[in-house]
């Protein structure tokens, strides 16, 4: 008899990881095995139990689903890694495979695909929801030809973007992300550069542009350094 697939859910809600248990326990060869609420407690869980599939949230407490996701990947080069956020942008698909997911797809997603993706990314396979595979071809075929200015920052320059942006103090962000005040300070300046921007606010504006804020996201105005 086949072993069910194990499986860790990462995701901050209590009552979003019990209704995600219940769905994947009613499939054959699913068993959710291990829990965790924020990135750091993901990764101590997957060190520790060692899943087959890790269903990771990308906001998290803490230094958050991409972070964890590198984090895991650096401990695991073969673990499988499936992406269930809010976020249908396509700036984090592309972000989420290239820290080294298998799949992505959305909460707005019908129950079924979120099953389908499970047992595809089980099985090594890459699942993209339907509705996302457009737009992460869309983002392909523009990068080719006139490339976007988020595609310059690094994974670790981005997730700095996108604390400032939020209106994260450098201080605030070297807690977050648990590096010094020194070296966040030293990243905004060349993100900054990079993005070709001076300020703070500027930095917000972008945000903006690119869909990876909403009103109700911002913790405070954003300090201008």
């Amino acid at each position: 008899m086949t072993p069910p697939v194990r499986i860790l859910l990462v995701d901050d809600h209590a009552v979003v990881r019990a209704g995600y248990t219940l769905l994947l326990g009613q499939t054959d060869g699913l068993e959710v095995i291990a829990e965790a609420a924020t990135g750091e407690e993901g990764c101590e869980k997957y060190a520790r139990h060692h899943p087959d599939l890790v269903v990771m949230d990308l906001n998290l407490p803490g230094f958050g689903g991409l972070e964890a996701i590198r984090r895991i990947i650096h401990r695991d080069r073969q673990a499988k890694i499936l992406v269930f956020s809010i976020h249908d942008e396509r700036v984090y698909v592309s972000r989420a495979l290239d820290a080294g997911a298998l799949g992505y797809i959305c909460k707005s997603s019908e129950p079924e695909v979120l099953v389908s993706a499970v047992i595809a990314c089980a099985r090594g396979l890459t699942f993209i929801d339907p509705n996302l595979k457009k737009q992460k071809q869309a983002l392909e075929q523009e990068n080719l030809t006139a490339p976007d200015s988020m595609t310059s920052l690094t994974p670790r320059e981005f997730d700095i973007f996108r604390l400032i942006a939020k209106g994260y103090s450098v201080r605030d962000a070297a807690t977050e992300l648990s590096i010094s005040v020194k070296t966040v300070g030293n990243y905004v300046t060349l993100i900054k550069e990079k993005l070709g921007v001076s300020t703070n606010t500027e930095l917000v504006k972008l945000a903006y542009e690119h869909r990876l804020l909403t009103p109700g996201q911002l913790a405070g105005e954003p300090a201008d350094s």
